[in-house]
């Protein structure tokens, strides 16, 4: 059985709390010994994701800002396929809308419903660390958008106005563990199975596994062919997502991400995979 395994970032291979993967690193190097391909898939920028992709030594493709482009390092593939830019690193698929129109139908919205909205692109790296408990340099690179733009309301009362006003601009969102991201006409649903058909012009047979733990996860969840839901730092599972076909895997954020892989990948041992 050939697999790939899609992973969010936040809450699912990394704790919500304290941005650590070290509750996966079992299954983790199980992946690396056995060459399945880790795929992270997340709200996270192009930069944030650089530095996980260097610490756990993946050499494969990813998924940043909610779906809202895929980078493949160049000659990953070798298949035809037309890509909408490269440069000496990656063959780009871009797929969200750019961040500078992004932010300006957000300020067009905060405008026009007084909603108490903040969102990345009006915070300093310093303002980002205190929300986030991300480090400085971490939180830099978090506000290197391309795609997506992460935002909180101060409550929820205007959430019908706010979701109102997204759609009549032409523009989707979603949310996340921590904020609501404003994007174009992409998910990380759609990048996955973009993906997922660029794996099967190699291997025909693979299986496409999903890993997630909230709302922004499920177009993810329901691309795959196996899919888990993780469980949040309270110990349950995100009660919007109601798919009986998504797997619900005891554990919180890695604990419960180390398991499942685990589970899935030791129950297929003598199989073969990517």
């Amino acid at each position: 059985m050939k697999y790939i395994i899609f992973t969010d970032l936040d809450g699912t291979l990394i704790d919500h709390d304290t941005y650590s993967y070290e509750a996966a690193l079992d299954a983790i190097k199980l992946l690396a010994q056995k060459d399945i391909p880790l795929i992270i898939c997340t709200s996270k920028t192009r930069a944030e994701i650089e530095v996980y992709v260097k610490e756990l030594n993946i050499h494969h493709p990813f998924i940043s800002e909610n779906g809202g482009a895929i980078f493949i390092p160049r000659g990953y593939f070798n298949v035809d396929y037309e890509y909408t830019s490269e440069n000496e690193d990656y063959e780009i698929i871009e797929l969200g809308t750019r961040y500078e129109e992004l932010r300006r139908v957000l300020s067009i919205i905060r405008d026009r419903t007084s909603l108490p909205i903040t969102g990345f692109g009006d915070l300093n790296a310093e303002e980002v660390s205190e929300d986030t408990g991300l480090g400085i340099e971490s939180a830099t690179l978090a506000k290197e958008r391309e795609y997506d733009e992460a935002f909180k309301m101060e409550d929820d009362s205007g959430t019908e106005l706010l979701k109102e006003h997204i759609l009549a601009q032409g523009l989707n969102f979603t949310r996340g563990g921590r904020y609501w991201h404003l994007m174009g006409d992409n998910d990380k649903g759609m990048a996955v199975s973009i993906l997922t058909e660029l794996y099967r012009k190699i291997h025909p047979s693979v299986v496409s596994v999903g890993l997630g733990d909230s709302q922004n996860d499920l177009p993810m969840l329901q691309t795959v062919d196996v899919a888990f839901l993780v469980q949040k730092p309270d110990g349950k599972h995100d009660p919007s997502i109601e798919d009986d076909d998504i797997n619900r895997v005891e554990g919180i954020g890695p604990e419960g991400w180390n398991r499942a892989i685990i589970k899935l990948i030791g129950s297929n041992e003598n199989r073969d995979i990517v």
